[in-house]
């Protein structure tokens, strides 16, 4: 078997990458070896792969719904914006430089439509099928020429495609037609059909509208999925939400669009723990604060205001694209003096990569920023300097007795001065900076670290026994593969993967235009 498909959709947010998982682990249950692929991915958060190259973090989720290792082949091409104009171009896997948008879409990115095929051409030749995720629509007219995620592989490949739309938003029936219709016919005879996401009451009363769109179309519906709370896999692209807005959006995309679900889960013991993300620019795999969490009792939130910090138990900065611009906009803003202040009073503080580089006394970047020496906050006795090169590792230690894993994605180097080790960085008294993305996985060292949060914060916090972050994951994707299972046509589905669009789909007018 050679099978594959293209998951596309009628906008960004449909619902491709959670699709795209659940398929996935829908197949790999039925003993078929699958693996993911999505071409090129916009993202702050990303992943290093065992080989030491960096991918998106979706890309690497559905890798683990496939029940397989993630490697560069599955994401070619990683977009890491830098700003509203510019972004990092990280090919199989390592950083080759940045390019604005125009400069991207001006040429660079066609060329790389022969890279990207191979890719997917290994994998096919690996795999008995291979799914990939779209980006955005295929139907944006203005991008067709230089496209390689949708409809470009999609021919290049002779790909069937299936189109997710989300009807929580509205509209997806003119959603459905509109995209095909704004198609060349060379790309509508690709198009096999549909597939209605996030649907909320009696799916009788949508079975009409749905036997006039195969009417309008030709082309069928393979589902109808449910609104489910809490389903989601690691959010693609932050960039761009709004501060006071981040914390909704990642409650929408995180893994167990989690924050406020596990925000009711009553404590071990007999206090909860608050703990104060800073929702700085730029952020970068926030998914770090998935697994806290995922703790019950731990309530998480997104701040933006010093005055937020103030009942918070733990404050954590998080990774970002931009130190130097998130140091300016915590001190802008008044949150670098309150961290400061907690710093001196012993009350718990984290950084997490960009957030530890913050912490420290000194950052020299003549690369990310060009902005030359720039004084960090001081609570930490570390001097970083920026390098061309970028360092992605998958390191693993031990950290406060527990055994503890993690990924590191960054060209800071930080020399580390004084303190005490903790992980790659330090700790004085109560603040704790690492460059390690994702420690807080490893179940035992984050309930030894939550302990120590818990005396720090004076709180009667108790972390859980039995709280496994990995098999949470793995019930997550197993709810996303019922859900293929339960709710989609999966027989057709199968034919479609295994044999390719239907033959003899009509046009739909008037198509792209010329």
């Amino acid at each position: 078997m050679n099978g594959g498909l293209l998951v596309a959709g009628t906008t960004s947010d449909a619902g491709k990458s959670v699709v795209t998982a659940g398929i996935c682990r829908w197949l790999v249950r039925r003993g078929v070896k699958v693996a993911p692929f999505k071409a090129q991915n916009m993202s702050l958060n990303s992943f290093v792969t065992r080989e030491g190259a960096e991918i998106g973090r979706a890309q690497a989720m559905q890798a683990q719904a496939c029940r397989i290792e993630p490697t560069a082949q599955m994401n070619p091409v990683l977009l890491k914006p830098g700003g509203e104009r510019s972004s990092q171009v990280v090919l199989l896997g390592k950083p080759v430089g940045e390019l604005s948008a125009r400069g991207y879409h001006g040429g660079r990115q066609q060329r790389l439509l022969g890279t990207v095929l191979d890719c997917l051409a290994e994998l096919r030749g690996t795999y008995d099928a291979v799914i990939c995720e779209g980006a955005g629509s295929p139907a944006e007219i203005n991008l067709r020429r230089t496209d390689i995620v949708n409809m470009g592989i999609a021919r290049g490949a002779r790909l069937p495609v299936l189109v997710v739309g989300d009807i929580d938003r509205g509209g997806v029936f003119a959603s459905f037609f509109g995209t095909v219709a704004l198609l060349a016919p060379e790309d509508q005879e690709l198009v096999a059909g549909f597939l209605v996401n996030k649907f909320r009451g009696d799916v009788s009363l949508l079975e009409p509208g749905l036997d006039m769109l195969h009417g309008l179309t030709g082309r069928r519906t393979y589902g109808v999925l449910p609104f489910r709370h809490g389903l989601g896999i690691d959010e693609e692209d932050g960039m761009g939400v709004p501060p006071r807005e981040r914390s909704r959006a990642w409650e929408r995309a995180s893994l167990r669009g989690t924050v406020r679900e596990s925000a009711v889960s009553p404590p071990v013991g007999e206090d909860v723990l608050r703990v104060a993300v800073c929702a700085v620019p730029l952020m970068s795999n926030f998914t770090d604060v998935d697994a806290l969490a995922a703790e019950p009792g731990v309530v998480v939130r997104f701040v933006d205001r010093p005055e937020e910090l103030a009942d918070a138990d733990l404050v954590i900065v998080p990774g970002t694209r931009g130190t130097v611009r998130a140091l300016a906009w915590l001190r802008e803003r008044g949150l670098a003096d309150a961290l400061v202040r907690r710093a001196a009073e012993g009350r718990p503080v984290l950084g997490i990569c960009g957030g530890f580089q913050i912490l420290g006394e000194h950052i020299e970047d003549e690369v990310e920023s060009r902005a030359g020496a720039v004084d960090g906050l001081g609570v930490l006795p570390v001097r970083v300097r920026f390098a061309r090169e970028k360092t992605l590792t998958r390191p693993a230690g031990e950290a406060l007795g527990e055994p503890v894993e993690g990924y590191e994605i960054h060209h800071g180097v930080a020399d580390v001065l004084g303190g005490e080790p903790f992980l790659d960085g330090c700790r004085v008294g109560h603040t704790w900076g690492t460059h390690w993305h994702g420690s807080l996985e490893s179940d035992g060292f984050r309930r030894a670290f939550l302990r120590e949060v818990a005396a720090a914060a004076g709180r009667r916090f108790v972390p859980a026994p039995d709280t496994s972050f990995a098999a949470l994951r793995e019930e997550q994707l197993d709810r996303l593969g019922d859900l293929i299972e339960q709710h989609a046509d999966t027989d057709a589905l199968w034919r479609l993967i295994e044999s390719g669009a239907p033959q003899g789909l009509p046009f739909i007018p008037p198509g792209a235009p010329a």
